[in-house]
């Protein structure tokens, strides 16, 4: 397993867990679990999640459980859970042989919902999904009571056993606890604990016809796995007390305690599974991993790394009040981690044709060339020069602003590692667009460094063409142009906030040992920002790359001056 730092920040749920092994709540057991649906790809805050459920008990010498909570067959998919276990694994966390469904549990679940109406706490009804919202009342009504709801145990009994065995149809009959259709939390009004569904069940096929709910199945199934913890996000808080309820009339030999707390909410994207899946179907993405997506697989394909991810999740703490992390936080954390770790190299992606008229055609130059400064074991590496270069268009201007320290016409400019240069001319086409420029060098100048102690302010990159090589880069940016995609005008939707320009395609220059890298592997193009060899599209000798993030820090700036 990955080295991991813990999750240090200090935040109320560890307040509560200390205060509970101080009082030796649970003989001192720290027991928590990630139940995600099998209903697509996880996303960042997903990811707070799995970071705070395994990160406190590795803190408390506890476990952590990963549990499929597959109660809804029409939207699992087996693709889903292979997927959700590789980003948990890939985080660097491990549950061991914990590993559970909640369809692990369907006949516990099934005798659970026979006990409810034995107890006369549960009975079948035959409200359609109209009624019952039309008789649950509203916020500042109470609810009324269902025709159903007094029907008999021995009834009730026989008619839930005749839903279990396929004799009605599908969203003809529920089976709902009877509560209190006056409690001013509507979730205690009669809730459906299991419904008809005809749909196969990746897991237990064709074997059940009815299902039960979410909040049955959840509070159960952490009691059967001897959850001491169950840590969820805030809209569950109203939840809350149809969990303890299910668990308090059924007197179950222990009684977890769920806790809530924020979800994560970051600016230009979307969070919604429901809409991020409508990206992929509707082919707005190049599916569930593509790199503008915020889920962990796109994430990973874009150059994130774990460390990173984890260092975010530590870095937003975990709070009650609800709100928006700038998504140049998390562009923060994965700077600071590919600083540290990923090799220097040079790449034009914008390329402009220098000649220097006064170098050599024969000569073949090798240059040194570090690979990581802030690693004082990376070494180095060589870099072939050659008479003819490609620097960025953008480090040319011919008519240049007073602070403007790059090429342009009689100025002396550095080439990283190389000489010093110097333009004599200028090549425009019939367009009067600059195609070429014709450059001198100082032979004195090898290696970047100055012969006779002349200050040259600019300082630029470049890549040979005799010895550089072609290769595609992809340069995203935010897949919405506005801080609140969910946010859209009236006969609008989050689909209008997509940003037209999220990704651009250039074929780039690059130093020709960029040609054999392999997929996954990191890298910092020098001036540029980082960038990730693509997992999904680089063939051997043809690596296809990924900008990450740019070199520009944002957010500490921003937190800085406030």
């Amino acid at each position: 397993m990955a080295e991991k730092e813990s999750f240090s920040t200090n935040n109320f749920i560890k307040s509560i867990i200390t205060e509970d092994l101080k009082n030796n709540k649970n003989n001192g057991r720290v027991h928590t679990r990630f139940p995600p649906e099998p209903n697509g790809y996880l996303h960042i805050g997903h990811a707070k999640s799995i970071c705070l459920n395994f990160g406190l008990a590795e803190e408390f010498g506890g476990l952590t459980n990963l549990r499929f909570d597959d109660t809804n067959p029409e939207k699992e998919e087996e693709e889903y859970v292979r997927s959700i276990m590789d980003d948990v694994r890939w985080l660097g966390f491990d549950w061991e042989d914990r590993l559970f469904f909640a369809s692990d549990y369907f006949d516990k679940l099934y005798d659970y919902a026979v006990q409810l109406i034995k107890k006369g706490l549960a009975y079948v009804c035959e409200q359609t999904p109209e009624e019952v919202r039309e008789y649950r009342g509203t916020l500042k009504e109470p609810g009324r009571e269902s025709p159903y709801r007094n029907r008999s145990i021995e009834e009730n009994l026989d008619l839930f056993e005749r839903m279990k065995n396929g004799e009605f149809p599908d969203g003809s009959m529920t089976l709902r606890a009877k509560i209190d259709m006056a409690s001013p939390n509507i979730n205690m009004r009669d809730p459906v604990t299991y419904r008809i569904k005809r749909a196969h069940h990746h897991r237990t096929g064709d074997k059940w016809c009815i299902y039960p709910m979410y909040d049955f199945t959840h509070c159960l199934s952490d009691m059967l796995e001897g959850i001491t913890h169950s840590i969820c996000t805030l809209e569950f808080e109203d939840h809350r007390p149809l969990y303890d309820w299910y668990l308090d009339v059924l007197e179950t030999p222990c009684h977890p305690q769920q806790i809530e707390f924020a979800r994560l909410n970051i600016n230009y994207t979307v969070m919604s599974k429901r809409k991020l899946l409508q990206l992929v179907q509707e082919g707005y993405v190049d599916g569930w991993d593509d790199p503008r997506m915020p889920t962990i697989s796109g994430l990973r394909r874009r150059g994130y790394t774990p460390a990173s991810i984890r260092d975010f999740a530590d870095r937003i703490g975990v709070t009650k009040a609800e709100g928006i992390v700038d998504i140049g936080l998390l562009e923060f954390c994965i700077r600071e981690d590919l600083n540290k770790i990923a090799q220097r190299a040079m790449a034009v992606l914008n390329p402009l044709k220098v000649t220097i008229e006064n170098y050599p055609e024969d000569i073949v130059d090798e240059l040194d060339a570090q690979n990581n400064p802030e690693d004082p074991n990376a070494g180095s590496r060589k870099l072939l020069f050659s008479k003819v270069i490609y620097i960025e268009r953008e480090d040319f201007m011919e008519d240049p602003p007073k602070k403007f320290f790059r090429l342009a016409p009689g100025r002396e400019v550095r080439l990283r590692y190389a000489y010093f240069i110097t333009c004599k001319e200028v090549i425009k086409n019939e367009q009067g667009e600059v195609i070429e420029l014709i450059c001198t060098y100082d032979p004195a100048s090898r290696g970047g460094n100055s012969p006779d102690g002349r200050k040259v302010q600019g300082t630029i990159h470049w890549v040979s063409e005799k010895y550089g090589k072609q290769a595609e880069v992809r340069i995203y940016d935010h897949l919405f142009n506005t801080e609140n995609p969910d946010v859209a005008p009236e006969g609008k939707t989050f689909l209008d906030n997509l940003n037209p320009n999220s990704l651009k395609i250039v074929n780039a220059y690059v130093e020709p040992m960029l040609i054999e890298v392999k997929p996954g592997e990191k890298f910092q193009f020098e001036r540029l920002g980082y960038f990730c060899v693509d997992t999904k599209y680089s063939e051997i000798g043809k690596p296809v790359f990924n900008k990450t993030v740019g070199l520009k820090d944002t957010w500490s700036k921003i937190a800085n001056k406030d």
